[in-house]
């Protein structure tokens, strides 16, 4: 297919494709779905080989968000039935990060609730960061807090921060309709926070809530202009009792095409398999980590996830590989980069358009606050059985299972 040659070749160039081009990614049919997995598949190999970084979410701040982000199990007025806590403790979130880092994960990403943080929660997450780095060498930590003020990213990074997470979720044209109580603009302004700072942005999707194929190519665009270092892409698990309970639109294949348009237009960022997963790509999973780089261990902010062994099997099935600590994930063009802005680390890139993983639906992988998303803030459900394509419009709550162990409770994680 020309088309697929075309965009190989501009994935191994980091050439941004055009518009239509992207746009037919999205509109090929199901009998070239293979051919355009093997194409996306071979810029991802280009740059990043068969390593798969492994992140694991840990929830500082579970629920009573005065947000109203419409994909949220955390949002105000959300009836979903979650887990709701204030802040751990820096050793309560030491000790579950802890249990993600034993299973394979390089990086944790430290979520709460909210609009965004006081300067006394930044000075609590400070000592959650020390506490973590003091009881694990060498991990990397994203904070995922919300909105930022001025000065707050500053202070995450001198706390030992390495990177801050916050979605842009959706196009500027359809934002207002997912949330009114905060804007595009102001998502967009605290990715820029992030990057003026020298944290490595992270700033991702959510799909599946109503949008259209030119939504999802705007807000990779927008991604791709903002350079951030990962693009957290997110599928919306349909949380009952929050306003998009009924949006059952994703298919495997449909995910699948999202993923491989997303590793096109950013052919040399991470881009990381987020909230959703289990429930939309079902069985195809392991297809998926020919498209993305980096996924999430374990469990997500307000839903299960797929096992951690589990996790870790798939990815040894597929023929990949666990990234170590000691492995750069970025190619050498952008790390280098980030290094020379930030003195070392995995900041982010020096001169970068604007903003920076995951989402916001309480449990896309990292978008809690105000929805960021260190991967996606979308819940996550168990695999379990379900039809190719739930109908539209149908409330699937035996899909979506709600976390009750890990952080915030006595029971072991899920890592």
């Amino acid at each position: 297919m020309d088309l697929l040659n075309t965009l190989v070749d501009k994935g191994l160039r980091r050439e941004l494709p055009t518009r239509e081009e992207a746009l037919a990614v999205l509109a090929t049919s199901d009998d070239e779905l293979l051919d355009v997995v093997a194409a996306a598949g071979k810029v991802r190999r280009q740059w990043f080989g068969r390593r798969v970084k492994l992140n694991y979410l840990v929830n500082l701040k579970s629920g009573l968000c005065p947000e109203d982000c419409s994909y949220c199990s955390q949002r105000l007025g959300s009836k979903a039935e979650i887990l709701k806590y204030t802040w751990l403790k820096p050793e309560e979130a030491s000790q579950a990060a802890a249990a993600g880092v034993a299973g394979g994960a390089k990086r944790v990403c430290l979520v709460a609730s909210g609009r965004g943080p006081t300067d006394r929660d930044v000075d609590r997450v400070g000592k959650t960061i020390a506490a973590i780095k003091e009881q694990n060498e060498g991990v990397e930590v994203c904070a995922c807090l919300g909105l930022l003020s001025d000065g707050q990213a500053e202070r995450l990074r001198d706390a030992g921060a390495d990177a801050y997470n916050h979605n842009l979720n959706t196009s500027e044209a359809t934002y207002g309709q997912i949330t009114k109580t905060h804007t595009y603009a102001d998502r967009v302004d605290t990715v820029q926070k992030a990057h003026a700072a020298g944290l490595s942005a992270c700033s991702g999707l959510i799909a599946g809530m109503g949008e259209s194929d030119e939504d999802l190519v705007d807000v990779v665009y927008s991604l791709r202009e903002l350079d951030p270092d990962s693009v957290p892409v997110n599928f919306l698990i349909p949380f009952e009792g929050t306003p998009l309970a009924k949006e059952w639109n994703l298919t495997p294949q449909r995910a699948l095409r999202i993923l491989a348009m997303v590793r096109f237009v950013c052919p040399d960022v991470e881009v990381r398999l987020a909230g959703g997963r289990e429930v939309h790509l079902r069985s195809m999973q392991p297809l998926a980590l020919h498209l993305v780089n980096s996924i999430f261990l374990g469990d997500y902010l307000t839903s299960e996830g797929q096992a951690g062994q589990a996790d870790l099997d798939m990815i040894a099935d597929a023929g990949f590989e666990v990234e170590g600590a000691g492995t750069t994930t970025l190619p050498a063009h952008r790390s280098d980069v980030a290094a020379a802005a930030t003195g070392g680390g995995c900041g982010s890139h020096a001169g970068a358009g604007s903003v920076c993983g995951t989402a916001g639906s309480g449990d896309t992988a990292g978008d809690a606050g105000c929805g960021s998303a260190c991967g996606g803030c979308s819940g996550h459900a168990e695999a379990a059985p379900v039809p190719a394509q739930a109908d539209a419009g149908e409330v699937r709550s035996d899909l979506v299972a709600v976390r009750r162990r890990g952080a915030g409770t006595d029971v072991a994680p899920n890592a």
